[in-house]
């Protein structure tokens, strides 16, 4: 199975590169941008990436489901299943802002096990097998080392009912803005999971996620050795409403922030 893990995994980084170049140099081109809520948009490449994605997959592995963001899902009688964000984050994109990623994870009943992250602005492939470590570039990463909260560098992310809901993260925000050493928002929270993994980020947490947005980057954390829970430390769910995640040092400093 590990043998067959790896091929995989080799597999489906070839796979997000051919994708994310494509669509990379597709980025400056004129854009067709709908929107599936007051602020989450959808553009022509967004299907275009996961039709790509969704083809080889299904053709590959025809026996496993897909879930992907842009309404598929591909369910099967296996357990297994891919869950793909073939756009993370199409806002980023529409703008010309290059912070976006291709993420691909595996699930097996119920568990990552094998998570890819693309980001093809920058060239930069964050890859992992369960219990195999993480890497970038093929480079084994790790995460930081920082034990204080006041050193440390943060991320977050806002949900897109951040104009109509109370829980929108807001007051979190402010809370480890004046706690931190500083507190950033890319927008890509695969990206976030991925830059906590290798050590660029002390600590992220998010709320109102959907299973795309945090299955591979959460499988790339852990391998790294980062701690991954929701807000009051019990195990993390990729289905659950609450994700945070650190480099284990500062994992209960940010529990005590987030229930001011």
């Amino acid at each position: 199975m590990k043998g067959s893990m790896k091929k995989t995994l080799v597999f489906i980084r070839n796979l997000a590169h051919e994708v994310g170049t494509y669509i990379n140099k597709k980025a400056y081109t004129k854009k067709h941008i709908s929107y599936k809520g007051e602020v989450d948009l959808i553009t022509q490449f967004d299907k275009q990436s996961q039709d790509m994605i969704v083809r080889v997959l299904t053709k590959k592995f025809p026996d496993f489901g897909i879930l992907s963001e842009e309404n598929i899902n591909r369910t099967t009688d296996t357990a297994t299943r891919w869950i793909v964000d073939p756009l993370d984050r199409t806002t980023n994109f529409a703008h010309g802002l290059p912070i976006w990623t291709i993420s691909i994870a595996l699930e097996v009943e119920g568990t990552i096990v094998l998570g890819v992250v693309y980001d093809p602005t920058r060239d930069e492939m964050f890859s992992a097998i369960k219990n195999g470590g993480a890497f970038l570039n093929r480079k084994r990463i790790t995460v930081s080392k920082v034990k204080k909260l006041s050193k440390s560098l943060l991320v977050t992310g806002f949900p897109y009912d951040v104009r109509t809901s109370a829980q929108n993260n807001l007051n979190h925000f402010s809370h480890f803005a004046i706690r931190a050493q500083a507190v950033r928002r890319l927008g890509s929270a695969a990206l976030d999971l991925c830059y906590t993994a290798c050590g660029r980020f002390d600590g992220y947490w998010e709320l109102k996620l959907s299973p795309w947005d945090q299955a591979a980057g959460s499988l790339m954390l852990k391998e790294a050795g980062g701690t991954v829970t929701d807000f009051r430390g019990r195990p993390f769910n990729i289905y659950g409403d609450e994700v945070l995640g650190t480099n284990g040092l500062i994992h209960s400093q940010m529990m005590e922030v987030l229930h001011l």
